[in-house]
């Protein structure tokens, strides 16, 4: 068997993790590397083996040597280049989220359906090895009804600045860079029931805090302290169409005594937590128990065995035709979610989908 040829665009931070799982996978070749930044682009396309460098993605489409692409470039950029890539043929694996607005997740949908072509969006979680355990204990009952969950990432200093600070590039603050992740997850886990209303808050009071001292935070390749357009603090509660609701926050900075991150989902025969630890809470024989699974890690999140099974389920999708974890579909509800969010807090009053 051929192995799938795979192009890679952008070379930020994001594209190393796609770049190290595809060079493990067996069935996976890089041959193309595409950045505005030529310079930086060849230099990773040595690193990766890539025989071929482009600065236009458009060039890169037209070449037939390649088969599928990574898109890890700014979320403005997500629909143009993903509809592009299925035209020219291309499968397609872009990160999350899947575009900065309802309409273009539409139109990249539309896309994927004239092409015939596979689109995964990059919604990682969901390939975390003990998201998979959980997800299977609640596929079998194992929780009950699944009704209530509380997620939450708290960044008290966290604005990367540079691109995630303009909202023309990436069409909000930290609901879209990290609410979207934590948001999918929990919708993932629930079973993807339809989500109806929503009440949404956005706050812009801190800015980028790039005054305070004696701290260091992860910056953009382009930050610019002048320059601030998202949000610092987003909350929202969101019901869905069985019953279920879920409260969330996350927030780029805020006056917080430290970083928190937890996700809880409750159900009528038990509980789960992801963040910061797998955990498990049931009840048998009318004894409350406390679960700790013997796993290979506890943390929630595993980056690395996470992006692998996600680059490796984007292979064996193209190769076997394996039915897709996190298909296009999923990326159009989530911009739903995610936006109508934003336009409950503009609106001051609850949002029905």
């Amino acid at each position: 068997m051929n192995p799938v040829r795979i192009g890679v665009i952008g070379t930020g931070s994001i594209s190393e993790c796609h770049l190290n799982a595809y060079a493990r996978n067996a069935n996976a070749r890089i041959v193309a590397i595409c950045d505005v930044n030529e310079e930086r682009a060849r230099k990773v396309a040595d690193k990766y083996g890539a025989d071929k460098v482009f600065t236009d993605y458009n060039q890169m489409f037209a070449d037939s040597d390649i088969d599928a692409i990574s898109i890890c470039t700014w979320n403005n950029t997500h629909a143009p280049i993903s509809i592009a890539a299925l035209e020219a043929g291309k499968h397609v694996l872009v990160e999350k989220p899947l575009s900065r607005t309802v309409e273009e997740a539409l139109a990249i949908e539309q896309a994927v359906r004239t092409s015939g072509k596979l689109l995964q969006v990059g919604f990682v979680r969901r390939y975390d090895p003990n998201v998979q355990m959980l997800r299977e204990f609640a596929d079998r009952g194992e929780f009950g009804e699944i009704y209530y969950a509380k997620a939450s990432t708290i960044r008290r200093l966290g604005n990367p600045g540079g691109w995630f600070a303009d909202v023309e590039r990436s069409g909000g603050g930290p609901l879209i860079d990290l609410g979207v992740h934590i948001i999918d997850l929990v919708w993932y886990l629930m079973g993807r029931p339809k989500a109806t209303t929503v009440s949404g808050n956005v706050y812009a009071k801190l800015g980028n805090r790039s005054n305070v001292k004696h701290l260091s935070f992860y910056k953009a390749a382009d930050y610019d302290a002048s320059k601030n357009t998202v949000e610092d603090l987003a909350s929202a509660v969101i019901r869905f169409e069985n019953g279920a609701s879920l409260m969330v926050d996350v927030s780029f900075t805020l006056h917080a005594k430290k970083d928190e991150g937890s996700v809880k989902l409750y159900g009528n025969k038990g509980s789960f937590e992801i963040d910061p630890e797998v955990f498990i809470v049931t009840e048998k024989y009318d004894t409350i128990l406390n679960i700790e699974p013997q796993v290979d890690s506890k943390a929630g999140f595993s980056a690395n065995a996470a992006f692998q099974n996600e680059i490796d389920h984007f292979i064996d999708c193209i190769v076997n035709g394996t039915e897709q974890i996190s298909p296009v579909e999923d990326g159009v509800e989530i911009m739903r979610i995610l936006n109508a969010i934003y336009e409950s807090a503009a609106k001051g009053e609850e949002v029905r989908l």
